[in-house]
C-alpha cells in the first residue's frame, strides 16, 4: 500500500490501536516519495548477526556443547552483566559496533527462550561459538549451530515473528537492518588443519568452497530483504596463543612465532572475501556490502603494540584450561586487561574489539574497510 504524505484518519486510527496492542511504532511498509524524510527514517533499526564465537553473545549458553561455552567467570569480568556467554572479558565487537551506531541496547541471542515477540524488533544474534561455514565444523565442541542453520533459524523462526510485530513484509523492513556475518576461522583451525583425511583438498580448493557456500548464504539473506551487509574478515588465527603454542611445540624451539600456515589460510580467505564484495553486487541489486579487515587491524596492533597502548601480544590474559583455548572456570586473570591483545587462548580482549569496531565504523582506509565504512553504509538510502 503506497502511503501519501497525509495518512487517512482510518489508517491513523488503525496504527493507534496497533501501538496499544504491541507497544510499537506504526510501520509504514512502503516508503514515500517525499524528499523530506527525517534522519530518524534512515536510522538503522538493529542488527542480525551470524557467525562464530567472535560475535556470539550467549547462544551457546542454551546448547548442549562441551567445549564452547563462556557463561562462567572470568569471562565477562568487565561486562556490565557479568558472564553472559561472550568469549571475552567485556563487550564483543557486535556490542561495540552497536555503541558506535548508538543503538542503545544489546542484541538478544536467538537460543534464549525469551527472544521472541517485541524482543526481535531490534535484531537477533544467531552466532554460535565453535561453528563454521561448513556444517561439520565444530563437531568436536558438541552441538553448535552452523552458519546455514543460523540462517534457517532467521528465516523460519524470527522473520515471521518480526513481520507480525512490525506489520510489514520483510522486503520493506529488512533494508533498515544491518546483517553482520563473521564466520570461517573455525573452518580452518578446527576442521581443515585438524583433518585426518589422507588426501585433503588443497587450501585453494577448500577456500573456494568456503567462499562459494558463504556467497550462497548471503544471497539467501538478500532474497529475504537484506540490503546492508557487514562482512568480518578472519583474524590472524596463526597469532593466537593456542596456535603459537602448538606451532612452538611442533617446531621444538623457544620462539613463540605465529603459525604461518594458519595466517596464510586466513589471508587467502580474506582476499577472496574482499573480492566477493564486488563480485556479488550484480547478483544482489540495490545491496551494499562492507568488508571489515580485522586481520589487518589486529596484525598492526601485534606488530606495534606500544602505538595503541598494548604491551602483551602473545599470552592469554586469563588462566587457560588444559587444551589451551578457553579460560579455566573460576581461574585467575591478568590485572590490566587493556594491555593484553588476547583474553584467552583464542579470543581478543574488549580493548582489541574496541579498535575493530571503531575502525569498522569510521576508518577511511580502504585497507581496513572496503569499499566504505559502516557509517557510510548506514547513511545510504
Amino acid at each position: 500500500m503506497l502511503m501519501s504524505k497525509k495518512a487517512s484518519p482510518n489508517l491513523l486510527l488503525l496504527c493507534f490501536f496497533s501501538v496499544l496492542a504491541h507497544g510499537l511504532s506504526c510501520c509504514y511498509c512502503s516508503s514515500t516519495s517525499s524528499t523530506n524524510s527525517s534522519r530518524e527514517d534512515n536510522k538503522i533499526k538493529g542488527m542480525f548477526v551470524f557467525g562464530s564465537s567472535l560475535v556470539d553473545n550467549g547462544n551457546n549458553n542454551f546448547l548442549n556443547v562441551s567445549m564452547a561455552k563462556a557463561d562462567y567467570s572470568p569471562y565477562g569480568i568487565d561486562f556490565p552483566l557479568g558472564p553472559s556467554g561472550r568469549f571475552t572479558n567485556g563487550k564483543n565487537v557486535i556490542d561495540l559496533l552497536g555503541d558506535q551506531l548508538k543503538l542503545g541496547y544489546y542484541i538478544p541471542p536467538f537460543t534464549n527462550p525469551s527472544t521472541k515477540g517485541s524482543k526481535v524488533v531490534h535484531g537477533v544474534n544467531y552466532a554460535s561459538g565453535g561453528s563454521g561455514i561448513l556444517d561439520d565444523t565444530g563437531s568436536l565442541a558438541g552441538k553448535v549451530i552452523s552458519l546455514s542453520r543460523q540462517i534457517r533459524n532467521f528465516e523460519e523462526v524470527t522473520l515471521p515473528d518480526l513481520e507480525a510485530q512490525l506489520g510489514c513484509g520483510s522486503r520493506e523492513s529488512l533494508p533498515k537492518y544491518l546483517f553482520v556475518v563473521g564466520s570461517g576461522g573455525n573452518d580452518y583451525s578446527f576442521n581443515y588443519f585438524l583433518s585426518n583425511d589422507t588426501s585433503p583438498a588443497s587450501l585453494e580448493a577448500f577456500t573456494t568452497n568456503l567462499i562459494t557456500k558463504l556467497s550462497a548464504q548471503l544471497k539467501r539473506l538478500y532474497d529475504k530483504g537484506g540490503r546492508k551487509f557487514v562482512l568480518m574478515s578472519l583474524n590472524p588465527i596463526g597469532c593466537t596463543p593456542v596456535a603459537k603454542a602448538m606451532h612452538q611445540s611442533a617446531k621444538k624451539n623457544n620462539k613463540a612465532s605465529c603459525a604461518q600456515k594458519l595466517n596464510q589460510a586466513a589471508h587467502l580467505f580474506n582476499n577472496r572475501l574482499k573480492s566477493l564484495v564486488d563480485a556479488i553486487k550484480p547478483q544482489m541489486p540495490a545491496s551494499n556490502l562492507v568488508f571489515v579487515n580485522s586481520y589487518k587491524i589486529i596484525r598492526d596492533i601485534i606488530r606495534n603494540p606500544a602505538s595503541t597502548g598494548f604491551s602483551d601480544t602473545s599470552s592469554p590474559c586469563c588462566e587457560v584450561a588444559t587444551i589451551g583455548v578457553l579460560c579455566k572456570r573460576g581461574g585467575s586473570t591478568c590485572a590490566n586487561r587493556t594491555l593484553h591483545v588476547f583474553f584467552d587462548g583464542l579470543h581478543p580482549t574488549e580493548a582489541v574489539n574496541v579498535h575493530i569496531a571503531r575502525n569498522a565504523y569510521a576508518s577511511n582506509s580502504k585497507n581496513e574497510v572496503y569499499p566504505m565504512n559502516v557509517r557510510e553504509l548506514v547513511g545510504l538510502n
